[in-house]
């Protein structure tokens, strides 16, 4: 790509302490992120995308260490980073997190301008109370809420789960950081809603320059928002590629059956698909591919070698050994196979 990287995780390994046994949540997962791009992380529940992108924040709880591998921003490797004063010049005003629930993010017993009126001053101590208040009164405007002036006085309880996500998306962008990471902002929304929280959010990565980190379990979601996608599963990322070649040109089995599940690709009448079986246990080592017990395409290596990536174009590639010349040829689903002679719309605006 001709963007210049502005964040690049390397083999990173990060576990969970619990109570005696160790959890690797992340196992060596590699990831370029470029800087004004939209990157979507993609995958079930429980596949590590928020534990992954916390570690570039260091927003994991106590119990969670990186065990291995590079995070590296600006010079600076994240991944030694150990106590929270090192944490405090990173978080927030180089890297922001907009989180799903916002009632969690949000002080029950202060004002919504208090709020990010607090995150402004942090950026900018320098700043008269009236300047700083000017400012907050422009961020809750270009999140799109009305009558800032008085919403500048209420409380979280007072605002609706739309608008308080708009409030946790005008106190990330108070810092004015380079990244912006969004763990499925909209998930707890109304559909009606989503669509508003996506367009804040695009509209602010224009206005103020973001890179976006778009967490998600929802491929109708990130066809709308994503410049390139990364699926995760068992802790590692086992398709990157432009939203364009995951969509139309997926290679690798699990993600052929994450769009298999996509409601919108759905027949009337029929079951909707799901993928058979349960994730591994992340307490004990994984053997081969991690997704081959629930792969029906899998093959006999599958059982005994963790595949390395394959290299499907410059900017897409897989770990899946029906890459490899030596496989059998395989078909995607029918499904699969429909999408790439659909015309050129995404499954987000079908």
């Amino acid at each position: 790509m001709d963007k210049k990287l502005i964040l690049q995780a390397k083999d990173v390994v990060v576990k969970f302490d619990l109570r005696g046994r160790v959890l690797t949540a992340i196992r060596g997962a590699c990831l370029d992120v470029y800087e004004g791009e939209t990157l979507a992380i993609v995958g079930e529940s429980g596949s590590g995308k928020s534990v992954f992108s916390k570690t570039f924040n260091g927003l994991n709880d106590k119990n969670c260490f990186v065990e291995k591998g590079e995070i590296l921003y600006k010079g600076r490797d994240l991944a030694k980073f150990r106590k929270e004063k090192d944490w405090m010049q990173i978080r927030g005003k180089e890297i922001s997190m907009v989180l799903q629930e916002p009632m969690t993010s949000l002080n029950p017993l202060k004002t919504i301008g208090d709020q990010i009126c607090e995150a402004v001053t942090t950026r900018s101590p320098r700043l008269s109370k009236r300047e700083a208040r000017q400012e907050t009164l422009q961020y809750l405007a270009d999140v799109g809420i009305p009558d800032v002036e008085r919403r500048y006085k209420q409380y979280p309880h007072e605002f609706s789960g739309g608008m308080r996500q708009r409030v946790v998306i005008a106190t990330a962008i108070a810092c004015k950081p380079q990244i912006l990471i969004c763990d499925e902002p909209t998930t707890a929304l109304d559909v009606t809603i989503q669509a508003q929280i996506l367009d804040v959010i695009r509209r602010m990565k224009e206005k103020y320059n973001l890179t976006v980190i778009f967490i998600t379990h929802d491929l109708g979601v990130v066809a709308n928002v994503a410049d390139r996608v990364a699926v995760m599963y068992a802790g590692d990322i086992v398709e990157i590629g432009t939203a364009e070649e995951i969509f139309y040109d997926p290679r690798h089995p699990y993600t052929w059956a994450l769009l298999s599940s996509m409601p919108q690709l759905g027949e009337r009448g029929e079951e909707l698909f799901s993928i058979k079986g349960t994730p591994p246990n992340l307490f004990k080592e994984i053997i081969g591919d991690a997704f081959a017990p629930r792969n029906p395409y899998a093959l006999k290596i599958d059982y005994v070698q963790e595949p390395p990536y394959f290299e499907v174009s410059k900017t897409h590639r897989a770990k899946t050994w029906l890459l490899d010349p030596r496989a059998p040829k395989v078909e995607p689903p029918s499904v699969i196979r429909g999408l790439r002679n659909l015309q050129p719309v995404l499954p987000g605006d079908m």
